[in-house]
């Protein structure tokens, strides 16, 4: 599946017959416009009364058409709040909240990951959102400058027309093999809050400290042989078409794609993945502040939560929401012990050694 983000769209009063608006989806694998109506419906569902407001919510969001939508635009008919929508990448849009400090014209963010978010906390109010005693204790932020929204394990996804039966990866050691060279989709880190993510998940598993971290990272970035990708949404693009055997991405962007009918496999690292969650932000000084916390409370609620495995493929991050069968269930996947405090405060020497890597000045 495709879904380009269109930075600086807006998408004004949202409506369910243009389900396909900001961040349009290319066509896909057939799989995106029956999971966005059901999600609609699913969400409404036991919604019981819905305090009325009114005036409009600008919200930043880095996530697919696919879940914004739906989401959005049952927000809007339940609370008769106008939703705005600005989509682009992660990474672009905290610069643009940076940027407007002091004068915001957006109010929340939703979407990306939660040490993106963290390394932009002053930015942030601090929030903690009605539904917190819901909220599983691993996924939240302390200092409540973000709420998580789900969990999201990183996979390497494969294409079955490209890889041949029994010589498939089976964790990231495997992605340095020189059969693979130029053929790994990847994206850049300093665009994808997914690939910062998936970075410091491959330096957590060979050594964050010790240096072992940085060797694989080097040896890696050294087989993907240039080819850096500008966004997210290219790597699971490229591997459902055929343009790349391998790709390193988020497990709900490879299961909507194998839903789809794209012929493709998802591996879960054998050295352990991380499932850091995503997550939303009230935008600090925000004009709409009120319409912004109820935006944060409707997309943890419960209603939200329970559809998210069922119709997006995330993990929900609420400890009374059920997961589907399918899928390796959370208390089953091996995770790396991933230090989400030093990812975000070391972010940015991260990047710079990723990028010295990248340029070839280590």
């Amino acid at each position: 599946m495709s879904y380009k983000l269109l930075t600086g769209t807006i998408l004004t009063a949202l409506s369910l017959s243009v389900l396909a608006g900001c961040g349009s989806n290319d066509k896909d694998n057939g799989a995106a416009a029956s999971p966005s109506q059901k999600a609609s419906a699913s969400a409404s569902q036991g919604s019981g009364e819905t305090k009325k407001l009114s005036g409009k919510v600008t919200i930043y969001s880095p996530n697919q058409a696919e879940i914004n939508n739906p989401i959005l635009k049952e927000f809007q008919d339940r609370t008769g709040i106008e939703v705005e929508l600005i989509s682009g990448g992660t990474g672009e849009l905290l610069k643009r909240v940076q940027a407007e400090d002091g004068h915001p014209l957006g109010d929340v963010f939703f979407g990306g990951g939660a040490e993106s978010l963290a390394a932009y906390a002053k930015y942030f109010e601090t929030y903690e959102t009605t539904e917190a005693a819901n909220i599983g204790d691993a996924y939240k932020d302390k200092a409540n400058h973000f709420t998580p929204f789900s969990a999201l394990p990183m996979v390497i996804m494969y294409n079955k027309d490209l890889v041949k039966a029994g010589e498939e990866p089976k964790g990231w050691a495997d992605l340095l093999d020189a059969k693979w060279k130029g053929k790994i989709a990847f994206a850049d880190p300093a665009k994808s809050g997914s690939s910062f993510t998936q970075v410091v998940t491959m330096l957590t598993a060979f050594g964050r400290d010790d240096g072992k971290g940085w060797d694989y990272v080097k040896s890696f970035v050294n087989n993907l042989d240039g080819k850096i990708l500008s966004g997210s949404s290219m790597v699971y693009k490229g591997v459902a078409d055929k343009e790349f055997p391998l790709g390193v991405t988020l497990e709900e962007a490879a299961l909507r794609n194998l839903e789809g009918g794209a012929n493709v496999g998802i591996i879960y690292p054998e050295e352990g993945t991380s499932a850091v969650p995503d997550g939303l932000a009230v935008i600090k000084g925000a004009k709409n502040m009120e319409n912004a916390k109820a935006f944060v409370d409707f997309a943890v609620g419960k209603d939200v939560q329970d559809m998210l495995q069922s119709e997006f493929k995330r993990r929900p991050v609420r400890t009374d929401a059920a997961e589907a069968s399918g899928i390796p269930a959370s208390k089953d996947l091996k995770l790396v012990d991933y230090d989400f405090d030093w990812a975000s405060t070391n972010k940015d020497a991260v990047m710079k050694h990723f990028n010295n890597i990248l340029i070839g000045a280590e």
